[in-house]
């Protein structure tokens, strides 16, 4: 044990270093040799590294963003090839490193860590022993032996036997009861800090490839902790339910003020911001002003929830812009088809009254009245030659007239079929 600690000194020391500073703060409020002091130690050091960690956090969430981006094409080759499973990984594994995204970025934060929990674990480990340390010496040796978290020594595990146990000052029930909740809740805020990632935050919309590594990490990770958390000592096991408790919070944040687009999140959070909007008539935060941007740069490619979310707006009689901003709209009915593209609302086309036959009749009659000729020739006008072809035409007229009203009268025009003669 103390070649392997002395191979990895590099960073075992700067770690010991660092909870040695802590304690030395906490010491002075709560007592050197008290569980408060050794503990919150632990707890700021890993706020400390978390903190040191959010430039990866964020790069994390581009990473996924940019894996839900790919959605519909990775959608695309699932069904091109979904007989052929082979090349439909290769297509997938194409995809990842033409758009340069890694399906693995989920695990940064953990893989990062890793090195941290490692020198933590060889810390305690060698208290636990009776071992220095790092920039542990005998006294903070003896000191953080004598240090108890609700009964349970820092350095002691729940497959300790009674005797190492008894030997540092406390009773194996307690360390077994200690243990035991600590490895359950550290397991529970894992499975709930995962879980609430694929429920919320997530497209369910489309299966891929992410989305299975993302449901298998929910049941895996937990059940690691569950086994792996028998053999971690208390302090450990703090740090641990520390990092887990400060992921989920920072994933609450994420999730409520930065979602998925197609996710649950997404739309409770444009119903939050619609409701906003509408009654002051404008989008406040920086954050806002920049989902709305991104929502009016989409076009015909918005989601669902994203359309819902221009529609109310144009019903409230408010237009979202290409910065962001949110102006009044003249246009109070707009509404989005199906493609994205908007359309005014225009009023709808009526149709004509039916009309009766006698309704039918009268019009067509006064049409054929409008139509004829009002001007004629007078008598003294009126040449001799022409009187006969007057008045032909007079009544050729009478028949023409004749004829209109028949056929008005509901007989068919043209000629007519000659009625068989009746039998006497």
């Amino acid at each position: 044990m103390d070649t392997i600690a002395s191979l990895f000194s590099f960073i075992t020391t700067p770690v010991s270093w660092v909870i040695v500073q802590f304690h030395s703060v906490y010491g002075a409020l709560f007592g050197p040799d008290t569980g408060w002091a050794w503990g919150l130690s632990i707890v700021s050091l890993v706020i400390l590294i978390r903190i040191c960690l959010i430039p990866l956090f964020v790069k994390q969430i581009k990473a996924t963003r940019a894996m839900q981006t790919l959605q519909p094409e990775m959608k695309k080759i699932q069904e091109r090839y979904k007989n052929d499973k082979q090349r439909q990984s290769e297509e997938m594994m194409k995809l990842y490193k033409d758009t340069g995204t890694n399906p693995l970025s989920s695990c940064l934060p953990i893989l990062a860590q890793s090195p941290f929990f490692f020198a933590l674990y060889h810390v305690l480990n060698s208290i636990a022993s009776n071992d220095t340390i790092g920039v542990i010496n005998t006294s903070l040796l003896e000191s953080a032996q004598k240090a108890h978290i609700v009964g349970a020594p820092l350095a002691v595990k729940f497959t300790d036997s009674s005797s190492k146990v008894e030997a540092l000052g406390a009773s194996l029930t307690d360390v077994r009861v200690v243990t035991a909740v600590m490895i359950v809740l550290m397991s529970a805020s894992q499975f709930f800090t995962q879980r609430q990632l694929m429920t919320k935050n997530i497209d369910t919309t489309v299966k891929t490839p992410f989305m299975q590594q993302q449901k298998m990490l929910m049941y895996v990770f937990p059940i690691m902790f569950a086994v792996f958390g028998i053999n971690f000592p208390v302090g450990v096991l703090v740090y641990w339910l520390t990092t887990n408790v400060w992921t989920m919070g920072q994933q609450m944040y994420v999730i409520h003020n930065n979602p998925t687009p197609g996710s649950k999140a997404q739309a409770a959070y444009l119903e939050r911001l619609h409701k906003h909007v509408t009654q002051h008539s404008k989008v406040s935060r920086r954050r806002d002003k920049v989902i709305v941007k991104a929502i009016v740069a989409k076009g015909r490619d918005r989601n669902e929830f994203e359309r819902k979310f221009i529609n109310g707006l144009s019903k409230a009689g408010l237009a979202a812009q290409a910065d962001g901003t949110v102006i009044k709209s003249d246009i109070v009915a707009a509404v989005e088809a199906e493609d994205g593209t908007p359309t005014t609302g225009t009023a709808k086309r009526q149709q004509p009254k039916r009309q009766t036959k006698a309704q039918r009749q009268s019009g067509a009659a006064k049409a054929a009245g409008d139509s004829e000729p009002k001007t004629s020739l007078t008598k003294s006008d009126e040449p001799e030659d022409a009187k006969p072809a007057a008045a032909a035409k007079k009544g050729g007229a009478k028949s023409g007239s004749g004829a209109r009203s028949k056929a008005q009268s509901g007989q068919r025009k043209g000629p007519q079929r000659p009625k068989s003669p009746s039998k006497k």
